[in-house]
Parts: C-alpha cells; sequence; structure tokens
C-alpha cells in the first residue's frame, strides 16, 4: 500500500516538473586534437579514428 499525499499537487506543477525530467539537450561536442574534427569527449573520433592523438582504429581512405 502506497502513502496518501497530504495535500494535491496542480497539473500545471505536475506537468512543469515533468518536462523538466523529459528536456532534451544538444549533446556536448570538442574539436578532435589530431584532425579538428567535432566529436563527443572521450571517445574516438569518426574521421580519423585516433583517441588522446593515438590512433586506435586505422580508417581507411
Amino acid at each position: 500500500m502506497s502513502i496518501c499525499p497530504k495535500n494535491k499537487h496542480s497539473k500545471a506543477r505536475r506537468d512543469s516538473k515533468r518536462a523538466t525530467v523529459f528536456k532534451m539537450s544538444a549533446p556536448a561536442l570538442v574539436k578532435c586534437s589530431k584532425c579538428g574534427a567535432l566529436m563527443r569527449p572521450h571517445t574516438v573520433c569518426k574521421a580519423c579514428g585516433s583517441y588522446n592523438k593515438r590512433e586506435i582504429i586505422p580508417v581507411e581512405d
């Protein structure tokens, strides 16, 4: 059995809480230190295949 709330929350208050939880945000992007392409932080660059200035994945042209 769940606990009954002491006071009722209005629909506007309920929906405003939900709006902040499900808010979409743009992904963080940084420049690759080797080629300068935009990539997500702490991942291997898809353009040159490097991570932390070291080649991890060989990229074919």
